[in-house]
């Protein structure tokens, strides 16, 4: 149950990250509803964290968290932002993906 509260703080991570780029477009009470949408990603993203860290070792767990966010947040960025695609930056985030995955095998609970 770890990895998935894990994968929800990754997932709330790009949450995150998706609500400041939408508040810097947004005007009037729509960039104040996605700073609110902002606080709670961000608040839900440490949460589940904090929860996973409790059986996951914390090197491990901040490296996927933070390879979930990155690997989530560039896909954000292609799919709904429009951001460029190429071979170099599908080629890292493979190499990220593949990462995140070797750390989830070789790592054993506390």
């Amino acid at each position: 149950m770890s990895w998935i509260y894990l994968i929800l703080a990754g997932l709330f991570e790009v949450g995150f990250t998706s609500s400041l780029v939408m508040a810097e477009n947004a005007a009037g009470w729509g960039k104040t509803l996605w700073y609110g949408g902002f606080l709670v990603s961000l608040a839900l993203s440490m949460y589940f964290l904090i929860i996973a860290s409790w059986d996951i070792p914390m090197g491990t767990a901040y490296a996927v968290f933070a390879g979930v966010g990155a690997v989530g947040t560039a896909l954000m960025g292609i799919f709904v932002f429009h951001e460029q695609v190429n071979f170099w930056r599908v080629f890292f985030l493979v190499t990220l993906i593949g990462s995140i995955v070797g750390l989830n095998l070789v790592s054993t609970p506390k």
